[in-house]
């Protein structure tokens, strides 16, 4: 009973963020949980090494020094300011935004695109006198529709890509059709529910109106640095088709780019995102401890007792976007893996896809979400959780009944 109590304690801060009476996160929660299995014996000190899953850990740190370069070098501020320029035609631009959103999102790790994006959206579209709501909120259901379709798009992909030995390949082939198709609902979506215009109306989306004079943000664009990222991650995707491990591909690439003339090491690892990692191995320890305790299988015993198998992909889709929205996708997809059949890559992909669209649902269900919530504010724009659901809910119900009938082509 220590091992659930620890464990549903545990899960429970997740879903809420923080423990009341704390002044604690997500990640503090989790490391929490991870400690007291290993002091209160449930996980030995051995044994919580040996649950940390190495390949997956390499591969997000790698990633993550590749972005670092990337962003360093402006690569994404460059992106972003070229596409500015179309906001005298609106529509047109959302549907440009969403879709380098979408494709950056799959091969860069969507919230480092929502991160460098989210400032300047924010700066350039109020100064436009155009309303950076469903621009922004396109930002983010795009990042995390895009990032679906392929294993490193986001963290929850990495991993479930990682232990499940997935080919990169065969992985894109069944996950970018439903993708695709769900990123043209989302924006049809958000232009009807923006159809009378995107023009700022009386503002009651802005804390205050502190941008005027203020410079679009974001690093200097560096020719040569974005050249040395860019050429990283075409050498780094074609290793991804070999036989060499992709964590093995990804350290050296990450290794290479570390040996700069120009920019410090302390820079590029000042952005690699150590929260997120903390919450990965924390919670490897965590769902260790109580998938040695069996309570894990006689719960899903019980629902295959009530007609609800895991191998019936629906199920898994519903029961992942439960769960993705009780406690964000990562917590999710971790809990989950250990139930799908190593032998039927078909279950993977679907938890990959289905924990990514939940993301779309409520603010909480991804980190992308947060990400371009807390930028917004920072240049003085509130997206609220209501207005967020406003548009996530319908996106996620559409891309999932996609999902669905993608269950029946294939």
């Amino acid at each position: 009973m220590l091992t659930v109590a620890i464990f549903s304690v545990a899960y429970l801060g997740i879903a809420l963020g923080k423990i009341p009476g704390l002044v604690i996160d997500r990640v503090g929660v989790a490391l929490l949980g991870a400690i007291a299995m290993v002091v209160c014996g449930v996980v030995t000190l051995e044994g919580a090494v040996q649950a940390i899953h190495l390949p997956t850990i390499l591969l997000l740190y790698s990633l993550m020094i590749i972005s670092a370069q990337l962003r360093l070098g402006g690569f994404y501020t460059r992106v972003a300011l070229l596409i500015v320029p179309f906001y005298a035609r609106p529509r047109i631009f959302l549907g440009i935004l969403m879709g380098v959103s979408a494709v950056l999102s799959a091969v860069l790790a969507n919230d480092i695109v929502c991160f460098a994006f989210t400032p300047v959206l924010a700066v350039s579209l109020v100064k436009a006198k155009l309303d950076p709501l469903p621009f922004l909120i396109g930002l983010a259901v795009s990042s995390n529709i895009g990032s679906a379709a392929t294993i490193i798009g986001n963290p929850q992909n990495m991993l479930i890509g990682q232990t499940g030995y997935l080919d990169f390949m065969a992985f894109f082939f069944w996950c970018a059709p439903p993708s695709l198709l769900a990123l043209v609902a989302g924006y049809a979506i958000i232009l009807w529910m923006y159809w009378t215009g995107f023009q700022c109306g009386d503002r009651k989306g802005f804390l205050d109106d502190p941008l005027d004079g203020r410079k679009v943000p974001g690093p200097l664009f560096d020719r040569w640095q974005t050249a040395k990222g860019g050429i990283a991650v075409v050498i780094l995707v074609g290793l991804f088709f070999t036989g060499i491990p992709r964590e093995y591909s990804a350290i050296c690439i990450a290794g290479v780019l570390l040996c700069s003339r120009k920019m410090k090491t302390r820079d590029i690892m000042g952005l690699v995102d150590w929260h997120l990692i903390t919450l990965f191995c924390a919670l490897f320890i965590i769902i260790h401890g109580m998938a040695d305790s069996g309570y894990l299988e006689w719960a899903m015993v019980r629902l295959s007792d009530m007609g609800m198998h895991l191998s019936h992909l629906p199920v898994l889709a519903g029961i992942s976007t439960l769960l993705s929205n009780l406690f964000s996708n990562v917590p999710a997809a971790m809990l989950l893996i250990s139930f799908l059949d190593p032998a039927e890559p078909v279950q993977w992909y679907t938890l990959a896809v289905s924990s990514t669209f939940a993301g779309n649902l409520f603010l909480l269900g991804s980190i992308a979400n947060l990400i371009v919530v807390e930028q917004a504010s920072i240049h003085g724009i509130r997206i609220s959780f209501l207005r967020h659901a406003a548009v996530g809910a319908p996106v996620t119900l559409v891309s999932l009944v996609i999902l669905w009938a993608w269950f029946a082509i294939i």
